[in-house]
């Protein structure tokens, strides 16, 4: 019984996962394909007594192309093999034993293209980057954010006036980093209570509208009380570290339509996105965070600290905002070791759909939080003008500043 069918033209009810393929020694690259998709569907190890022809022809996938040289191979599966709306089933199948077996030295699972059928059986996002956008009022620039550093260690009370430095300062978006949630020494309803409320002051200043994204992520049921907290308070946002809450724990929270904005933060997502031989891309971790409902998803930066080439984001930024079976789109985020410096090549790599987020580059400058958002909004509206960072920072003491503390890319 064998699965390799290289003639094999893919149905429109097929999923499709392109993987790398590195078998075990010398094997054959065919033998591995063989098992891999045996394991991830209807077969295992050895040939079945039970195994019926029916089950076989049914729902039996097909390895349709190998390419020997680079080590790609295609496999198409019926989408009868899947439980519409469950993520978790889908994963366990076409991302699940096939990493731990013999047969492979590497696998690594590059990309997923879903039929229609099992698409539409998501919520997709409810916002998308045009809501977004509506709850912001800004319609024709980036949007420019900040993390409150240290990571931790702020008080609530500090924590909260660090948030309104940066907001008078420019930033239209605050928000928790991913380490922080309900410690001690800033206790979470506490810190919501504080920290909305300087939005609130800060709104009333600026004249423009201010976001705050708190970090719920926690078990399930303490996550939705969490979010309910923040919205019963004024919240529009919340923020989940998706990877470790984990893809069921944030369907949950996509089902529960609260009315808030979803800001995804991608921590832990490195140990198995990383090893470009083994494990799965980002690309399939941002598709599956469209597909449960993320309005917003951070996707690299091509530029600061965190590893991740231009083409590889330029690629996940294009499969999250483009037209997918009437999905609404996801805001791509950059953040990690971003600065002022840094603006005007994010900008041309990422257009005007991206929310840029800067912690060091923000709290780190010359003269405080205040002086390091007015240089983020500085560097942008040079950015957007077309106007060399250095020329526009003659009259712009803070930008100057950043620019001689961090220089450019």
């Amino acid at each position: 019984m064998s699965y390799i069918d290289l003639n094999y033209k893919p149905s429109e009810n097929d999923l499709i996962c392109r993987f790398f393929v590195e078998p075990e020694g010398n094997s054959a690259i065919e033998k591995a394909c063989e098992n891999i998709a045996a394991e991830s569907s209807i077969g295992t190890w050895t040939e079945l007594s039970t195994m019926e022809s029916e089950i076989y022809e049914r729902l039996g996938p097909h390895v349709f192309e190998i390419d020997t040289a680079s080590g790609e191979v295609l496999i198409a599966y019926p989408s009868d093999l899947f439980e519409p709306g469950n993520i978790p089933e889908i994963l366990s199948s076409i991302a699940g034993n096939i990493f731990g077996m013999k047969a492979v030295e590497n696998l690594r699972l590059l990309d997923v293209e879903f039929p229609e059928k099992l698409a539409r059986s998501f919520l997709g996002p409810r916002f998308g980057i045009s809501g977004v956008r509506e709850v912001l009022g800004v319609f024709d620039r980036p949007l420019v954010g900040t993390i409150i550093k240290p990571k931790l260690g702020l008080n609530s009370e500090k924590h909260a006036h660090v948030a309104y430095e940066s907001w008078v300062g420019g930033c239209d978006i605050v928000k928790d980093d991913e380490n922080l949630t309900n410690q001690d020494f800033n206790p979470f309803r506490e810190r919501i209570l504080k920290t909305l409320g300087m939005r609130n002051k800060a709104e009333e200043e600026t004249g423009e509208k201010k976001i705050y994204m708190p970090n719920i992520s926690a078990e399930t049921e303490e996550m939705l009380e969490r979010a309910e907290f923040v919205k019963e308070n004024g919240g529009r946002y919340v923020m989940v570290d998706i990877v470790t809450v984990g893809f069921s724990a944030l369907q949950t929270l996509r089902k529960e339509n609260l009315g808030m904005v979803i800001h995804a933060h991608r921590a832990m997502h490195a140990a198995f996105t990383r090893n470009k031989k083994h494990g799965i891309s980002m690309l399939v971790l941002a598709k599956l965070s469209r597909l449960i409902g993320v309005d917003q998803l951070h996707i690299g930066t091509a530029v600061g600290k965190m590893e991740g080439p231009r083409e590889e984001v330029v690629e996940i930024k294009n499969a999250i905002v483009g037209d997918w079976y009437g999905l609404k789109n996801t805001f791509p985020v950059s953040s990690g070791g971003l600065h002022p410096g840094m603006i005007p090549a994010l900008v041309e790599i990422m257009g005007e759909d991206v929310i840029i987020q800067a912690g060091g580059g923000v709290h780190g400058h010359s003269n405080g939080t205040k002086a390091g958002a007015m240089a983020m909004r500085q560097a942008l509206n040079a950015a957007m003008q077309a106007i060399p960072l250095e020329e526009y920072a003659e009259k712009n003491p803070e930008l100057k500043a950043a620019l001689d503390k961090w220089g450019k890319p």
